[in-house]
């Protein structure tokens, strides 16, 4: 039985991903802070249904320390690396602890990979925000980065790390860039978790307004249980690359929001707010992959598409806010 070890297990894509792994026979380790223990209604929320099926093990970022004995001790055969400060506005507002946490995470990580298990193949979780103000659409692997927010710094920093490992100790060491990947498990702070679940206590009379930043930003959105495959795919390669993981279609975040509330039967207009103080400092306004050479290499594409990601979104939280769960 093949063990796997994904950091961030707790968020979005490692609850997804644990799922995957378990259906394909795997035996799954987490990584967790010490402080999801004393409060697992809280923050294992994602994980509920699986707890029995997982091993967790409390472990920091911020300690190498307790990395290297995590790796030491289960010797796992794939590392999913998906761990970070992953959003975008807050990095802005502390941008010493973003990029700390996230460079230093990922060289610990890989580090530890090195040392203890070398024969692990590593996974380090890239993302769209490191081309930023891209020079050209749609992005491709080959495409120049040029991040516009200290997130986006700290995953170029990641991905040459990884980079650095895989050529300079011939590690397996991969980089999937994936676009903007959503979920019902999305983090209320993203803004397309903003709008599902304002259209839905709006739709129950719970709420009565949403602001929002920009508009007109474009994005590639897809859904966080397809590319958790992709994560997969990379690390059954004979040999390791990177991978852009996209749908190819973007849509603006207005767009979002009418379809999410003229699913529900209301007209968006008459609810939302446009707040300047939600813009960010340096805005990336299009954002779109290219997945070709996912496609022809790994033989991946993604299944739902955006129209079905807004109602499954919608979905999800009309039944939390009539179940009460907020």
């Amino acid at each position: 039985m093949k063990k796997a070890l994904i950091t961030g297990i707790t968020g979005q894509d490692g609850s997804y991903l644990a799922e995957f792994l378990l259906d394909k026979g795997y035996e799954v380790h987490g990584i967790v802070r010490r402080v999801a223990f004393e409060n697992v209604e809280h923050r294992l929320w994602r994980l509920r249904h699986l707890l029995d099926k997982i091993h967790l093990h409390a472990a920091s970022l911020e300690s190498y320390a307790s990395i290297f004995n995590v790796f030491e001790k289960i010797k796992p055969d794939e590392c999913y690396h998906l761990a970070a400060q992953s959003f975008v506005s807050y990095s802005f507002e502390d941008e010493f602890s973003t990029i700390n946490t996230n460079i230093n995470g990922t060289h610990y990580i890989l580090s530890a990979v090195k040392e203890a298990n070398p024969a692990c193949h590593f996974y380090f979780a890239g993302s769209s925000e490191m081309f930023g103000q891209a020079e050209k659409t749609p992005q491709n692997e080959d495409t120049p980065f040029h991040p516009r927010s200290p997130y986006g710094i700290s995953k170029v920093a990641g991905y040459y790390l990884t980079m650095n490992y895989r050529e300079a100790y011939n590690l397996h060491a991969s980089s999937g860039i994936l676009f903007n990947h959503e979920s019902p498990r999305r983090g209320y702070e993203f803004v397309t978790r903003k709008i599902s679940l304002a259209a839905a206590k709006i739709k129950s009379g719970l709420s009565h307004e949403l602001r929002l930043g920009n508009l007109e930003a474009k994005r590639d959105w897809g859904f966080a249980g397809d590319y958790v495959k992709a994560m997969w795919l990379m690390l059954q390669q004979e040999k390791p690359g990177d991978y852009v993981a996209a749908t190819g279609e973007t849509h603006t975040v207005q767009e979002f929001a009418e379809q999410a509330f003229a699913y529900v039967g209301l007209d968006w207009k008459k609810y939302i707010v446009v707040d300047e103080k939600l813009h960010r400092p340096s805005e990336v306004n299009i954002l779109e992959g290219d997945y070709s050479k996912a496609k022809m290499v790994l033989g991946w594409e993604p299944k739902i598409k955006f129209n079905e990601l807004v109602k499954m979104m919608v979905d999800a939280d009309l039944a939390r806010t009539k179940a009460g769960i907020n």
